[in-house]
């Protein structure tokens, strides 16, 4: 079987698809021709061969309830194996229709209402959503900025903030979403040290897993000692890698068995059992054949970055981008540009017309920056840095 989607500069209109990127501008408050950067899936269309997976399926033409069998394990195992070296057991695994519901259901199942859920800020605001509409206490230890460009945890912070709020339940996004850290295997030991000696149980969403940048390497917080294996929910999707969020699938692994029952008790108490048909096939396609588009998609990727860097530093040096080490999504610095964040943000949308993710939503410490999905043909990225100069300069 031969890849044939590999044509990562063709613009595909997504507009009139009802995608939530392209079509609900206005619903949400944008302009109708803002150009979108701003949710996190990718212009680019799959795999050819899980397009021809899902085409297979959908022939049969009976969409019965559907559970997965052996092959998708396998798959599913292979991949985590071959790209992250990490042995699963099937018996670990349980299949949720998205990372979110995934947390929400741990938040669930690790906390009770009034607990402290403990997250590091900036981060993806769906963390503070599922804590705060589940009636938990939000705690954060705030990344810090140094002056090597990148950002830090400050483990004394983090270590003080679990002791007084008596934190029960730690979120950790790794890579890290939106200031694209890929942590080290020494600050993972660190942090599950401190969770470890404190009885805090981790949740890692780690669904950016796949996109590490240069000689980078994503290290699998579980998998780190066999002790965080008993106090570990690890999130897993292909829904990034392989531009499948559509469909709604993730793996979600736990190797304490009694953790696993309650948050299958959750899972049961929401009322979800089995997945979306397709969703199945998509996911075990995908880790089974997706290889040569994936690599593919990530020298693509790795351009875009670099594009994006020199022009910047070229056309706009006001702009700080701070250098990605994971995911597709890029944290960019506007504090050159001394606005206030709704300063910011009617250039952004009114004059630029361009819908990013604006820093805020990430928490307070997101103030004055601006979150790009750079998962889009090279033109899409110049057209927008284009319309972004001309509304600084103009």
């Amino acid at each position: 079987m031969k890849e044939k989607n590999l044509d990562f500069d063709k613009v595909i209109d997504r507009r009139h698809t009802d995608s939530l990127k392209y079509d609900f501008a206005v619903k949400r408050g944008k302009p109708a021709d803002v150009l979108p950067l701003w949710v996190a899936d990718m212009d680019f269309m799959t795999s050819s061969l899980v397009i021809d997976a899902i085409e297979k399926r959908v022939k049969h033409g009976i969409y019965g309830y559907t559970e997965s069998g052996e092959g998708y394990f396998a798959a599913v195992a292979g991949w985590m194996k071959h790209r992250h070296n990490w042995d699963v057991k099937e018996s670990w695994m349980v299949r949720t229709p998205g990372v979110v519901f995934a947390l929400a259901m741990a938040v669930k199942a690790c906390t009770r209402e009034g607990d402290a859920v403990m997250i590091q800020q900036p981060v993806y605001y769906p963390f503070s959503e599922v804590i705060r509409d589940n009636r938990r206490e939000l705690v954060s230890s705030d990344l810090k900025l140094g002056e090597d460009g990148k950002y830090h945890i400050d483990f004394t912070d983090f270590e003080n903030k679990i002791v007084e709020n008596e934190v029960k339940l730690f979120i950790l996004c790794s890579p890290h979403n939106p200031v694209s850290r890929v942590w080290t295997r020494e600050e993972l030991l660190t942090l599950g040290e401190i969770c470890e000696k404190h009885h805090v149980t981790v949740v890692s969403d780690e669904i950016h897993e796949d996109f590490v940048f240069g000689d980078r390497k994503h290290t699998v917080f579980a998998a780190l000692k066999k002790k965080f294996e008993e106090f570990t929910i690890t999130c897993t999707s292909p829904a990034k890698t392989f531009n499948l969020a559509g469909l709604q699938v993730s793996n979600i692994f736990i190797p304490n068995e009694e953790l696993r029952r309650r948050f299958r008790g959750q899972i049961a108490a929401a009322g979800y059992s089995q997945l979306n048909a397709v969703a199945l096939t998509a996911c075990e396609a995908a880790y089974r054949y997706g290889d040569v588009w994936y690599e593919a998609l990530m020298d693509y990727l790795a351009g875009n970055i670099a594009y994006m860097k020199e022009y910047l530093e070229r056309e706009l040096p006001e702009i700080r981008m701070i250098d990605p080490e994971g995911t597709y999504l890029v944290w960019l610095d506007f504090g050159g540009l001394h606005l206030s964040d709704d300063e910011l943000e009617n250039l952004i949308v009114e004059k630029a017309k361009l819908w990013l993710d604006a820093g805020t939503m990430f928490g307070p410490v997101g103030s004055g920056f601006e979150r790009v999905n750079i998962a889009c043909p090279r033109q899409t990225l110049e057209r927008a840095f284009s319309q972004l100069k001309a509304a600084i300069r103009g």
